[in-house]
């Protein structure tokens, strides 16, 4: 297949591209507008591969989409670009809305000029894949599951700008017969992961032997998903999922925040020594302001419909995350030059009336 694919620099999307190029051996245009968080170092391995193809831009600019479709000639979009880190979307929602809103409307009015003037059979084939977040349905209680009927209920600018370009993607299906997937996953952990989130801040904190941040008392539960089983998820949805259909992509491994610090620990502690068990490194710190306590995703329906599943226990994929960033400086130490583990997402005090 000849794939488009957005966001295809940054973390989940370089995974997704990996595997579509050395793995799968498709033809791939990525385009990413490379912000901070998009690295082309992550894909360097598909450079000068046949069928590779690279378009800096923004997907914002429905002109420069529109001229690649027309360029690239697409038989599926794999739309992954966007702001994802909620922290930042506290501090600042603007990117968030025009990226994940205002971008994905664009990339939609591309795609759907490009799919009216094919022929009938690759219009019959084409596919839009939208990529979400179970972020959108809000918080869980202590039991229970996110699946492809939960309500949405976005807590955070980010979640609710991911819900708003969901609700996009799936009306261009039924307004104008594009022919939508949606996928929303649980938290993604594993290389070249930019280190803002928890997973990848922790492990470098810890190799430095800095202080280890938990938000309030580390209770906080989420549901892990080794990128790569994710990227394996994505390809599976395109090739057998049906237009209309929603799937939730999940790793049956909920964690809380602080056993997944802890397990961090022990496991560096193991393979690098320090002067002190890293657990003493551990300091619980104010919570996110609007901090959902719990996700989970009852994968079922993809498990079934789209013949995936994963195959990285969380034991096993944290162990290969953490190898991984022992092995590769080469890729992080330069993102700590620019990101060094600051706290991110807190809320400026207002001012006072005078």
């Amino acid at each position: 297949m000849r794939i488009l694919v957005t966001g295809g620099a940054g973390f989940i999307g370089s995974a997704l591209v990996r595997h579509l190029v050395l793995e799968r051996g498709a033809s791939v245009l990525v385009v990413d507008k490379l912000t901070y968080a998009g690295d082309r170092r992550s894909i360097r391995d598909c450079e000068g591969r046949p069928g590779f193809a690279f378009l800096e831009a923004d997907i914002c600019d429905t002109a420069r989409m529109r001229a690649a479709f027309a360029e690239y000639r697409p038989e599926a979009v794999m739309h992954l670009a966007a702001e994802s880190h909620v922290d930042r979307s506290i501090a600042g929602a603007a990117p968030f809305i025009e990226t994940n809103i205002q971008g994905t409307f664009s990339l939609l009015e591309a795609a759907r000029g490009y799919h009216a003037g094919l022929e009938a059979a690759a219009k019959a084939g084409f596919r839009f894949l939208h990529v979400s977040t179970d972020e959108v349905f809000g918080s869980l209680g202590p039991t229970g599951a996110f699946d492809e009927t939960t309500p949405y209920d976005p807590r955070s600018p980010y979640s609710a700008s991911k819900a708003a370009s969901d609700h996009l993607a799936r009306a261009w299906r039924e307004t104008y017969g594009l022919p939508t997937l949606v996928t929303n996953c649980s938290n993604n952990y594993g290389p070249y992961h930019f280190p803002e989130k928890l997973i990848p801040l922790i492990i470098l904190n810890a190799m430095a032997g800095k202080e280890l941040p938990v938000y309030g008392d580390g209770s906080n539960i989420r549901d892990w998903l080794f990128v790569e089983d994710h990227a394996r998820a994505l390809v599976a949805a395109v090739e057998r999922g049906q237009p209309g259909e929603t799937y939730c992509i999940g790793g049956r491994s909920e964690q809380r925040n602080l056993d997944v610090v802890q397990t961090i620990c022990d496991l560096l502690d193991a393979r690098l020594p320090g002067a002190r068990p890293r657990r003493e490194l551990i300091r619980f710190v104010t919570d996110r302001p609007g901090h959902d306590q719990r996700y989970a995703i009852d994968p079922a329906k993809a498990e079934r419909e789209l013949g995936w599943s994963q195959q990285e226990s969380f034991e096993s994929g944290i162990a290969r995350t953490i190898d991984w960033y022992l092995a590769n400086e080469w890729w992080w130490q330069p993102l700590r030059a620019e990101y060094a583990g600051e706290r991110l997402g807190l809320i400026p005090a207002t001012a006072k009336a005078g």
